[in-house]
C-alpha cells in the first residue's frame, strides 16, 4: 500500500533535487549538467555582491514578517470577538463569510484587486476621492503602497481561516471558569481578559513559533499575480526573483543558488521554531 506513495515521492520530490548541482555550475542548457563548467561557490558570492539580490532578501523579510505578525494578531482578536456572539446562526454565517477568501486562488483575487484598486475608476479610489477628497492612490504601481496592499490583502484572505485554530482552543475552555467568574461579579471584559486570553496564549505561541519557519516565504502566488516592473525595487521577493533570473533571464545557475540559499535558511528556521514550540508550549509532532 505504501509502495506507490514512495515511488511517487522519489520521482517527484527527490529525483529533481539532482538539479541543485546547477547552483555550483555556470550552467548552460546546451551543455547539460555534465558538460557545464564547475564554479564552486561563485554563484553564492555573486548573490551577496549583487545589490538587487540583497534588496530582494530585505523585501522578503519585511513582507513576510509583517504578514506573520498580522496573521497571528488578527485571527487571535477575531476569534475572541466571534466567541462573544451568542446566536449560533449569526456566528456560523460570519464564520463562513470570512472563511471564503481562503479558498480563492490569487489568480482570481489578483484580478479582483486590480479592478478594485485601479486609479481609473477603481472602487477604492472612487471612495477615497469622494469621501476624503484625496488624489487617487496608485496602490499597485508605487513600491510603498504595493507592500501595504500585499500585506493587508494577505491578512484579509487568511485571517478567517486562521481563526479555526483559536476557536478550537476556546472550545476547550472549561465553562465552569466563566460560571465562577460570573458568580464573583466579573464583567464580560474581565472574563475575556483573565480567562479567554490566557487560555489562548499557548496555542498562540505554537502558531507564532511555527510561523518562524516561513519567514522567507512571502507568497509567490500573490506577488506574481499583483506586481509589475514599477514595484520590483520594493515588491520583488526571493521566489519571484528566482523566477525572473532563472526562467526569464536564463541565469539558471544563479537562480538555483538563490533557491538553495532560501531552502537551507528555511530548514534551519523550521528546526529552530519546532524546538521553540516544544520548549515554550510543549508542542511536538513525534
Amino acid at each position: 500500500m505504501v509502495l506507490p506513495s514512495l515511488v511517487f515521492l522519489i520521482i517527484f520530490a527527490y529525483l529533481p533535487m539532482g538539479g541543485l548541482v546547477m547552483a555550483f555550475q555556470d550552467y548552460k542548457p546546451w551543455l547539460g549538467l555534465t558538460g557545464s563548467e564547475w564554479v564552486g561557490l561563485d554563484q553564492f558570492r555573486y548573490l551577496f555582491e549583487r545589490q538587487d539580490s540583497l534588496q530582494v532578501i530585505w523585501n522578503t523579510l519585511i513582507i513576510a514578517i509583517f504578514k506573520m505578525v498580522l496573521n497571528l494578531f488578527a485571527p487571535f482578536v477575531f476569534a475572541i470577538l466571534l466567541n462573544e456572539i451568542r446566536k449560533q446562526l449569526v456566528k456560523r454565517f460570519v464564520q463562513t463569510l470570512v472563511y471564503l477568501p481562503h479558498f480563492l486562488s490569487w489568480v482570481i483575487l489578483g484580478g479582483i484587486l486590480t479592478d478594485l484598486l485601479s486609479t481609473e475608476g477603481g472602487l477604492v479610489n472612487r471612495l477615497l476621492t469622494g469621501i476624503f477628497g484625496i488624489e487617487p492612490i496608485f496602490f499597485l504601481g508605487d513600491g510603498d503602497w504595493f507592500r501595504f496592499t500585499v500585506i493587508l490583502s494577505d491578512v484579509w484572505k487568511e485571517f478567517g481561516f486562521g481563526t479555526v485554530v483559536f476557536l478550537a482552543a476556546l472550545a476547550n475552555v472549561n465553562p465552569s471558569l466563566y460560571e465562577a467568574a460570573e458568580v464573583d461579579g466579573a464583567s464580560r471584559w474581565k472574563q475575556t481578559l483573565h480567562i479567554t486570553v490566557p487560555s489562548m496564549i499557548p496555542i498562540a505561541i505554537v502558531v507564532g513559533t511555527l510561523a518562524l519557519g516561513n519567514v522567507l516565504n512571502a507568497g509567490f502566488d500573490q506577488i506574481f499575480n499583483l506586481y509589475n516592473s514599477l514595484v520590483y525595487a520594493k515588491g520583488d521577493i526571493i521566489d519571484t526573483f528566482v523566477y525572473r533570473t532563472a526562467i526569464l533571464s536564463g541565469e539558471m545557475g544563479f537562480g538555483t543558488a538563490i533557491g538553495l540559499f532560501k531552502s537551507v535558511i528555511s530548514f534551519v528556521l523550521v528546526v529552530i521554531s519546532y524546538r521553540l514550540a516544544y520548549k515554550l508550549a510543549n508542542y511536538r509532532i513525534f
